[in-house]
């Protein structure tokens, strides 16, 4: 589990989040919480199979046709496609796998963090951020 104080450090230190999940369509969550991001001075690298532009970035199909570097894996999927996505982000060199808040899966933290890797869920990027830097 990780506690508040490795979150801010996590929010400090990695600045390129690939957002699995990312809509088009501005009243979706995935699309406010990325327009946040990237206001605050994250890259944002939506990931869609069906838009080809979102936010002003270009989007890419899928996790596995991902061919730029990010830090974190914001993930915006039911959480049974949480293992597969985890796997890939791992494959593709994240360094922290984020479920949003809603999406929980056991199995895939196991994984993430037998491979070293940084393993959030349940938890929204944006509502983190807002509770330690928003304040400051």
């Amino acid at each position: 589990m990780v506690n508040s104080l490795e979150i801010k450090e996590i929010l400090e230190k990695y600045r390129r989040i690939a957002v699995v999940g990312c809509s088009r369509d501005e009243a979706k969550y995935s699309n406010a919480v990325s327009k946040f991001m990237q206001h605050k001075g994250f890259k944002i690298i939506p990931i869609n199979p069906v838009a080809d532009e979102i936010l002003g970035e270009k989007v890419h199909k899928s996790m596995d046709q991902l061919d730029v570097g990010f830090d974190i894996a914001d993930v915006f999927r039911p959480s049974e496609e949480a293992m597969e996505i985890t796997r890939m982000a791992i494959a593709k060199g994240a360094k922290v796998v984020w479920l949003q808040e809603g999406i929980k899966s056991d199995d895939a933290g196991r994984y993430a963090q037998s491979k070293g890797i940084i393993f959030i869920q349940d938890k929204c990027i944006m509502k983190e951020y807002i509770k330690y830097f928003d304040g400051e």
